[in-house]
């Protein structure tokens, strides 16, 4: 069996921040800390934290007053800042900053009257986060078939954004779909998807093409993941989403020869590994034996300080980042 470690894959560099932030937040005030939703969408991290102290809430409510609550990758929407503020917390930001160029993106556009339309899924906290920085002034779009429905005619001032974790390919058939129905309107200079997920599809697509089954490690409800085993199937290969090796089925395996092995943004190395101890020792006592073989498609280099109030309160006590 042959085994492509696709790459790039696991972690990028808006979740490397906000994990570090956690983290360097727990060394400065100790546990409990709150969190605003998952930190980010990944079980393994979820479960870690909370073992380590950490409190995952749906609601600013469930922070007690004066305690410290960190708000996740994913962004949160003004009013939830405000509710914080009132009731004294410690709040750090942990958002992306590809999520937060989006935001900026929804309350220009909400200034100068645009209605927009966000390309997204309903209930994620990406787009609760985004609708939130100009509510009154969004609709939210899933698929092109949408677009026919959509109460607007030409003489309306509209703009689209997009969640940053879409596949690129879904979203830019309703990009198209809503520029046919509607010529005027008009989107961000720079695509909002962001660069990690375009850069994890393009490894799918490319590795599959000689691949005979396709193995994701993220979470359910990771988006970004959900897209790479959706685009392992839209090439015509079996694929699966799993969060880790213990969720694998061994009759996946017959018939199969080659495997692509990759990793939402959110999902660590190490189930990775775990994924190839698990294929090694299944298969390696064959005649031939288990390659591995890392397969980068494309280098990432980018990086995201941690947020200016950690780094600050870091440095007051000497902490050492990193």
């Amino acid at each position: 069996m042959k085994i492509l470690l696709a790459g790039p894959r696991g972690f990028c560099a808006g979740v490397n921040m906000a994990i570090e932030t956690l983290e360097t937040a727990i060394r400065l005030y100790g546990t409990p800390i709150y969190v605003f939703h998952e930190i980010v969408h990944n079980k393994h991290v979820v479960d870690r934290f909370e073992k380590e102290g950490v409190v995952f809430v749906n609601a600013v409510e469930e922070a007690p007053e004066g305690t410290t609550l960190l708000f996740s990758a994913h962004g949160v929407a003004p009013e939830v800042r405000a509710i914080a503020a009132e009731r004294k917390l410690r709040a750090i930001d942990a958002t992306c900053p590809l999520v937060t160029k989006v935001h900026l993106e929804a309350i220009k556009y909400a200034k100068q009257g645009y209605h927009i339309f966000l390309i997204g899924h309903e209930g994620h906290d990406e787009v609760i986060g985004t609708m939130g920085q100009a509510p009154g002034s969004f609709t939210l779009v899933e698929s092109a078939e949408d677009v026919a429905a959509l109460p607007f005619g030409p003489d309306d001032k509209l703009a689209y954004l997009t969640q940053t974790t879409l596949s690129v390919d879904d979203a830019s058939r309703i990009i198209a779909s809503l520029r046919d129905r509607f010529p005027q309107l008009i989107g961000p200079p720079k695509d909002d998807i962001c660069y990690a997920t375009q850069n994890r599809q393009e490894a799918v697509r490319q590795l599959s093409q000689e691949a005979d089954l396709v193995l994701v490690l993220g979470s359910q409800n990771s988006s970004n993941s959900q897209r790479l085993a959706e685009l392992a199937r839209e090439e015509g290969k079996r694929a699966h989403l799993i969060d880790g090796a213990d969720e694998i089925n061994p009759n996946w395996f017959e018939n199969t020869d080659t495997v692509v092995i990759t990793a939402g943004a959110s999902a660590p190395e190490r189930v990775v590994q775990d994924c190839v101890t698990w294929l090694t020792k299944r298969f390696g006592s064959s005649a031939a034996g288990v390659t591995v073989e890392e397969r980068t498609v494309r280098e990432e280099d980018v990086f995201f300080p941690l947020p200016k109030e950690i780094r600050n309160a870091a440095a007051a006590v000497q902490l050492p980042m990193g």
